[in-house]
């Protein structure tokens, strides 16, 4: 586990890394570059770079963690890769099954396989399942994501390259919003976070916004019209 500068988590955990491009919004993968990184450092766990590499030594790290966290799951891949193995994705969602203390948070561009692998999967209260939708021709995996059994849903806009006014919302627990950082980062227009506010307001969808992004995304920092929204999901009631 390590402590994650992801403004929505607290902490990391990589059963899974490496991955590969999908779409629009992979163009300047942070976790590409990260892996390679640490590659040239000597790090054992990245000796494949950014090859998917399956760390079958980790899966049960969570249940040896006694403090309650926060825990994004596999921040340097995607857990429904096709290259990961449906037995090794199962494998996983048991360990987050049994670490009830926790809160695990998943993102995935792969849609598809979250709805043909749903049925399978034991959809615990302490599992958020996201997708990640960059611009239109993502807003597909909102309404895939609708389709499976998780109990608390959400959708990472991040990085938001257009105007996706058209999502709905509806069924969603939480939007989190966010500019492209880095270098040659594409720009985010005010517009486009105004409409995806106010699209969650209307559906009672949590809306946290999380920067500005660019090439100095301290500078540009998370405000909106003057004022950070961090909300988070509310607990279902049984």
């Amino acid at each position: 586990m390590a402590v994650s500068k992801i403004e929505w988590t607290e902490e990391t955990w990589n059963p899974i890394t490496g991955c590969t491009k999908c779409s629009n919004g992979c163009k300047h993968c942070y976790a590409e570059k990260f892996a390679k990184r640490l590659q040239a450092m000597g790090n054992e766990r990245y000796k494949n770079a950014f090859k998917v590499t399956v760390h079958r030594d980790l899966f049960e790290r969570p249940l040896h963690w006694t403090k309650s966290k926060m825990i994004f799951v596999n921040s340097m891949s995607d857990l429904f890769h096709p290259k990961v193995a449906q037995k090794d994705i199962l494998a996983i969602f048991d360990v987050m099954n049994r670490a009830s203390w926790h809160t695990f948070q998943i993102l995935t561009k792969r849609a598809d396989r979250l709805v043909e692998l749903s049925d399978k999967i034991k959809w615990t209260d302490n599992i958020w399942m996201g997708v990640s939708i960059e611009d239109k021709d993502a807003l597909v995996r909102c309404e895939k994501l609708k389709q499976t059994g998780a109990k608390i849903k959400f959708v990472s806009a991040e990085p938001l390259l257009e105007s996706i006014s058209e999502i709905n919302l509806d069924g969603i627990d939480w939007l989190i919003v966010g500019g492209e950082s880095g270098a040659g980062s594409r720009p985010m227009e005010e517009e486009w976070v105004l409409e995806l506010k106010d699209k969650a307001n209307e559906a009672g969808t949590a809306f946290f916004f999380k920067q500005w992004g660019g090439t100095r995304k301290k500078k540009t920092g998370c405000k909106l019209k003057g004022r950070e929204y961090k909300q988070y999901p509310k607990k279902k009631k049984k």
